[in-house]
């Protein structure tokens, strides 16, 4: 193949086109524990976080429910993966080796918020939350709301679920009045994947007796959890906002730096093709998630 502009932008347009299709075929699954937010600067603060607007008796005048004291800031950060092509397999059309790679770039891209999402899941027993206290923590309080617990350290099984449940349905808001929670969905790792779906398919129980938990919620299966094979981690995703959160700057974009007198060429004889983006994930309402160590 001779390497002119037109061959290049051929070979561009054939990358790109790899790229969307894996980009689209990817399966993540952040979007069922984090709410995307689009972000148009380079960080956003969340304020409302820790203020949950309750309706009430209207005597006399409204009763203004002004933003949380609390502020929690998200910083975007640029994210990129790139690949390189050497000129010879250009002018040798064998650019067909290069398709894998290519696919990897659009997979990588559509799952790099599964691994910012789930990285919080598998850190929430050590870093904050916009109260102040770690994401999972016993000792959470809101206002003049009560001291809350969303964390455990019982193994997963059926009691273990079952307390978990209870415990998250319990909890107030700042004003002492129950949040109404229901949790939906039970996130484990590969390891718990076996037990997760006893306790929420099987018609009984290993000792015989009817399973009054089988579906009472949903059994999400995280490879990346593997990292914690203990934990595991029960959440309400019905609400407004999800428990995590998955901030949005700029979508991943397929770029590629492939003119003939681009340095990586004259230097190197590389033709660099890659996707970047903007964004960031955080810790949203820790009341909508209940983690466990599985340590005891």
């Amino acid at each position: 193949m001779i390497v002119n502009q037109a061959a290049l932008q051929s070979v561009y347009r054939g990358f790109k086109v790899i790229f969307n299709q894996a980009f689209t075929n990817a399966k993540p699954m952040f979007q069922q524990v984090a709410t995307v937010v689009p972000s148009s600067t380079k960080s956003e603060e969340y304020k409302w976080l820790g203020k949950v607007p309750r309706m009430r008796e209207w005597i006399g005048d409204r009763v203004i429910q002004n933003l949380s004291a609390y502020g929690f800031t998200i910083k975007n950060k640029p994210f990129e993966a790139t690949v390189s092509v050497d000129r010879e397999d250009i002018e040798d059309d064998t650019i067909g080796l290069y398709s894998p790679m290519i696919q990897a770039l659009g997979e990588s891209a559509a799952m790099h918020p599964d691994e910012l999402i789930f990285d919080l899941l598998i850190n929430g027993f050590t870093h904050l939350c916009y109260d102040g206290q770690y994401f999972f923590d016993e000792d959470h309080k809101d206002g003049n709301g009560p001291v809350q617990s969303n964390k455990g350290t019982a193994a997963l099984s059926l009691d273990s679920y079952a307390a978990a449940r209870a415990q998250m349905m319990t909890l107030k808001d700042d004003q002492g009045k129950p949040l109404n929670i229901m949790p939906n969905l039970l996130v484990v790792s590969p390891q718990n994947d076996k037990t997760g779906r006893e306790i929420l398919l099987a018609e009984r129980t290993a000792a015989g007796a009817t399973n009054v938990m089988r579906g009472t919620a949903e059994l999400l299966v995280v490879p990346a959890l593997a990292a914690l094979p203990a934990a595991w981690f029960l959440m309400d995703t019905s609400k407004p906002v999800k428990p995590l959160i998955f901030q949005r700057r700029k979508n991943p974009e397929f770029t590629s730096m492939d003119k003939p007198n681009d340095e990586n060429v004259f230097m190197r004889k590389e033709f660099l093709y890659g996707v970047d983006s903007r964004d960031n994930a955080g810790y949203g309402l820790w009341q909508l998630a209940y983690g466990s160590t599985g340590a005891a």
